[in-house]
């Protein structure tokens, strides 16, 4: 591995350094973005259940919102259920914004090591061809220790390149998608909590268990 490296020359640096980032926000995004984090099915009961007995007071609120991301965005349906449908959904939708925003968290830098791997690889490339062409220049083709080692450092650095933004951008882009299919979930669990809340929203309908 080590040899690979030096071999690879002094470009092998910053695309180690993406992998190590690239690796370290995939496995805190994977964690935070568990869904029993973000949608605790025990939270959405015990609202349905707070909704039902019309116990949504300010003590109540405050709660949800210090429980998750769900949590955050019922509190702000049920915080303006006495403003009218409009209000509340106008809440409900800032609310997501907001949780969408800090659930999309270090995705913009991985989507960035995504786009930058493969272009450090192709710097590489052209530096190992520079020096190729420089030796040929000076020594014609006698001398094969200066070639090999500059189209070793053209194909690692190339690979390397690749290796590291082929998982980036699959884990890039299935966490982009994956936040947006939760906060789409929880804006429609508020909505349908909300509808719950008010004078014969009928609490019922489409309860929890």
């Amino acid at each position: 591995m080590l040899e690979l490296i030096q071999a690879g020359g002094w470009l092998m640096l910053p695309i180690l350094a993406c992998s190590v980032l690239a690796l370290a926000i995939i496995a805190e995004r994977f964690w935070t973005l568990q869904r029993r984090r973000i949608l605790p099915p025990a939270l959405r009961g015990r609202a349905w259940r707070l909704a039902r007995e019309r116990h949504l007071d300010a003590r109540h609120i405050e709660a949800l919102k210090e429980s998750s991301p769900l949590g955050r965005i019922l509190a702000a349906g049920v915080a303006n259920i006495h403003h009218g449908r409009t209000a509340m959904a106008e809440a409900i939708e800032d609310a997501g914004r907001h949780e969408a925003h800090r659930m999309e968290r270090y995705l913009n830098t991985l989507g960035t090591i995504a786009a930058i791997s493969p272009l450090l690889g192709l710097l590489g490339t052209v530096i190992g061809m520079i020096r190729v062409f420089g030796a040929i220049s000076a020594d014609g083709m006698g001398d094969m220790p200066a070639l090999s080692g500059g189209i070793a450092e053209a194909l690692i650095t190339t690979a390397s390149g690749l290796t590291v933004a082929i998982p980036a951008l699959m884990a890039y882009r299935y966490l982009r998608g994956l936040v947006d299919q939760l906060v789409v979930e929880m804006e429609q669990e508020a909505l349908r909590l909300v509808e719950a809340s008010r004078p014969g929203g009928g609490g019922q309908r489409g309860e929890p268990a």
